[in-house]
C-alpha cells in the first residue's frame, strides 16, 4: 500500500510542479488588449487575440480596446479608448460573444486553484487502488518466482 502511495505521490507532485504555479496562483487582474486595428484585420477573418484563455476563481478580465471602433465581449460594451472590467467568481467554462474575433464568439475557463487538500486527495486517490493492485499482483506472482534450487550434497 505504502509502494502505491509513494508512485501517486511521485507521479502526481511531479506533474503539478512540471505546470508552474498556475494553477495555485492567488487572483489577479489579467489584461486582454485590443489592439489598434483590430477591426480590419476581423474584417479579413484574421483572429487578433488568443481563444482559450484560462482563469483562476477571483480574477478580473480587463478588456483594454485600443481599436477606433467600440467592441463588445458578453455583457461588456468597450468605446474606443477606454476599457472594461469583468469579475470571474464562479468555477465555469464560458463562451462570450465578441466583436474582435472572426468567429465572434471568444471561451474562456474559470478554474478553482488548486489546495494542498486538493492534492493530498488526489495522491490518495490514485495511490490506495494502486498500492492494493500491487499487493494482489505480489500475492499472485509470488507462487510462480523461481526458486533456487539447492544441488545436492555429494556423499
Amino acid at each position: 500500500m505504502l509502494v502505491g502511495l509513494l508512485i501517486a505521490g511521485i507521479v502526481s507532485e511531479g506533474a503539478f510542479q512540471s505546470m508552474g504555479n498556475t494553477i495555485s496562483r492567488p487572483p489577479q487582474i489579467v489584461e486582454l488588449v485590443i489592439p489598434a486595428g483590430t477591426s480590419e484585420k476581423v474584417s479579413n477573418g484574421q483572429s487578433v487575440v488568443a481563444d482559450g484563455m484560462i482563469f483562476m476563481v477571483g480574477d478580473t478580465l480587463e478588456l483594454i480596446n485600443q481599436d477606433s471602433i467600440a467592441h463588445t465581449f458578453g455583457p461588456l460594451f468597450v468605446p474606443p479608448g477606454s476599457s472594461a472590467r469583468l469579475s470571474l467568481d464562479t468555477p465555469e467554462s464560458l463562451a462570450f460573444s465578441c466583436s474582435f474575433e472572426p468567429s465572434q464568439y471568444f471561451g474562456l475557463d474559470v478554474r478553482e486553484a488548486l489546495s494542498p487538500g486538493t492534492r493530498i486527495k488526489g495522491i490518495l486517490l490514485a495511490g490506495i487502488p494502486m498500492g492494493l493492485l500491487l499487493s494482489v499482483y505480489s500475492v499472485i506472482a509470488w507462487p510462480f518466482k523461481e526458486q533456487k534450487k539447492i544441488p545436492p550434497t555429494p556423499k
